[in-house]
């Protein structure tokens, strides 16, 4: 009989977590097999999954990234829910056999749980507001609003294999995924409680913060999904006016992070904004907030620059 979950796990260098992962899958209620698919890691991953007896685990001959790792893990799972689990992510004890209850009881193609966030260098938990149920769940997904994260989902096998992960969207590529699932109307479960832990790497987030090639080919990745995502649903009258509010409160936010080294492109990405929604509103208190409402987008970002530039020159 096929397993309740298949966890699948794409792995590359990541020896001194994975073993928290994979023991996280092992305590549940519920029937799983675990998947490791490893990207040709060079620090012992591999040698230690294949001493892992309980776990599915195949090495990439070269590295070849995450969307190639997870679609290959993908044709190897035979549970009825796939879960997808960060290597350095964790899950909770209670809740996977809860959501797999919930899933088959309401015939639901995506159960949802609460993501807890886990601060790596301080050792805590930081506790995130409970997952829906929300009003429209692809709004949700489209929006800057806390909408949980995929390690606390499943997703009902058949909808799953519908959506493989894509190359072009690698640093994106599981907001892609759950946006192209939406396109679908799936039919959403919410089960309360933690059903996993999202790691915040400290040192991580402060680089990419940095505005380095990374930051800068993730902005890019984040404005192609949206325009793709945002295309289809209007091709297909799936672009509610609640949609086109919670798409242009995300995109304002990516085009205040782009305006502070390309204010052309960020000017491309308001204009859009004002083309889907023409009374909206960036939703700001303070002196950010009243420049925006008096002297308009370009403006507050060229006196945000000259304040940044001025700044530095104290550092």
């Amino acid at each position: 009989m096929n397993p309740d979950v298949s966890v699948i796990i794409a792995n590359y260098n990541r020896l001194n977590l994975i073993p928290r992962a994979i023991d996280s899958c092992r305590n549940q209620s519920c029937s799983i097999e675990i998947i490791v698919v490893d990207d040709h890691s060079n620090d012992g991953s591999w040698e230690w999954l294949q001493s892992q007896p309980d776990i599915i685990s195949v090495r990439n001959e070269i590295n070849s990234g995450q969307p190639f790792s997870i679609n290959r893990g993908m044709a190897l799972a035979t549970g009825r829910y796939f879960k997808f689990l960060d290597s350095d992510d964790f899950l909770n004890k209670n809740t996977l056999h809860l959501q797999v209850i919930a899933g088959d009881e309401q015939q639901a193609d995506i159960v949802i749980s609460r993501c807890d966030e886990f601060h790596s260098k301080t050792q805590t938990i930081v506790e995130r507001p409970e997952a829906g149920p929300w009003e429209d769940f692809t709004a949700r997904q489209l929006g800057a609003d806390y909408g949980s994260h995929m390690s606390a989902m499943i997703f009902k096998q058949e909808l799953a294999i519908q959506v493989p992960r894509r190359a072009d969207a690698a640093f994106m590529e599981d907001r892609m995924a759950i946006l192209e699932m939406c396109l679908r109307n799936p039919k959403i479960a919410y089960v309360p409680g933690c059903a996993g832990y999202w790691v915040f790497h400290e040192q991580q987030m402060t680089n990419f913060n940095k505005q380095g090639m990374s930051t800068v080919v993730s902005h890019y990745q984040y404005r192609l999904i949206f325009k793709r995502i945002l295309t289809v649903m209007e091709e297909r009258n799936m672009l509610t006016p609640l949609r086109k509010k919670a798409a242009c409160e995300r995109l304002w936010i990516l085009a205040e992070w782009i305006a502070k080294h390309h204010l052309h492109e960020a000017l491309e990405i308001e204009n859009w904004i004002y083309s889907l929604c023409p009374d909206f509103k960036p939703q700001y208190a303070g002196i950010t907030g009243t420049l925006y409402k008096n002297i308009g987008f370009k403006k507050t970002q060229q006196l945000l620059t000259l304040r940044r530039n001025f700044l530095k020159l104290f550092i």
